[in-house]
């Protein structure tokens, strides 16, 4: 508990039994009531890890739904848990848990309810190893997204968020993508709803078993991210009636 505060991780898994157990090991269950990992049908034995180093709700597709639809299930099963504040956290080590104290302080503490772990701000990616072409692309898209958002974030494209059950409530995660650009339409329900989001500094790393997109799948996200920008835009300017968001 955090300030009286049900405090769940949730860990959107695919082939993740590489380095689930040491991120597991750097959550801070000081203020972390409980885990929830969720399987999207992986190849290896992440469901078997999960359960063997004692993660309390193990759930397992027996499809891949996709990385969209791996979160739905998280956060559906957060908040029936009771959640009241939810970290999604990658179970690949790319982000470092120690961060969770320092997110859920400030939507604990009413400061914002949502919390971005930004790579961007402080050089953490390129400290990191992320690749160039990945930090152009990111630059150029983040850029394009706060001016067709009319927002600041230092990037949009973190997996390493955290939210308020207000905020979890209010939007509707049914009408998203089940792929990656689920984080951004997500992202766009957040800022129709007045809700404001902050970012901390996070180191990050990138090495083999990190999970990653490859090109051509990276290039349909950047076209999907400025598609959700652009109906973002073209809504808030009353120009067209975008459903995702309402």
């Amino acid at each position: 508990m955090y300030l009286n505060k049900k405090v769940v991780v949730v860990l959107p898994a695919y082939n993740a039994a590489k380095t689930l157990e040491t991120t597991y090991k750097e959550i801070p269950f000081d203020i972390v009531d409980e885990v929830v990992l969720v399987d999207d049908a992986s190849k290896d034995d992440t469901v078997e890890v999960g359960k063997k180093i004692g993660i309390q709700h193990v759930i397992r597709h027996e499809k891949n739904k996709g990385y969209g639809g791996n979160q739905k299930t998280c956060y559906k099963k957060a908040l029936d848990i009771g959640a009241d504040i939810v970290v999604m956290l990658h179970p690949d080590y790319q982000y470092t848990p120690k961060l969770i104290t320092a997110m859920v302080s400030i939507i604990g503490q009413d400061l914002y309810p949502v919390v971005f772990g930004s790579r961007i701000l402080g050089k953490g990616a390129l400290k990191g190893g992320m690749p160039m072409y990945k930090y152009i692309a990111n630059r150029f898209l983040t850029f394009s997204q706060n001016v067709l958002m009319n927002q600041k974030l230092s990037e949009y494209h973190t997996g390493y968020r955290a939210f308020s059950r207000k905020v979890l409530e209010t939007i509707d995660l049914s009408k998203n993508s089940d792929d990656f650009v689920f984080d951004n339409q997500m992202i766009a329900q957040i800022f129709y709803h007045n809700f404001d989001i902050a970012e901390v500094t996070c180191p990050t790393k990138y090495f083999d078993e990190a999970s990653s997109i490859n090109f051509s799948r990276s290039v349909k996200y950047g076209l999907g991210v400025l598609k959700v920008s652009f109906l973002y835009f073209l809504t808030k300017a009353g120009i067209y009636n975008w459903k995702v968001l309402k």
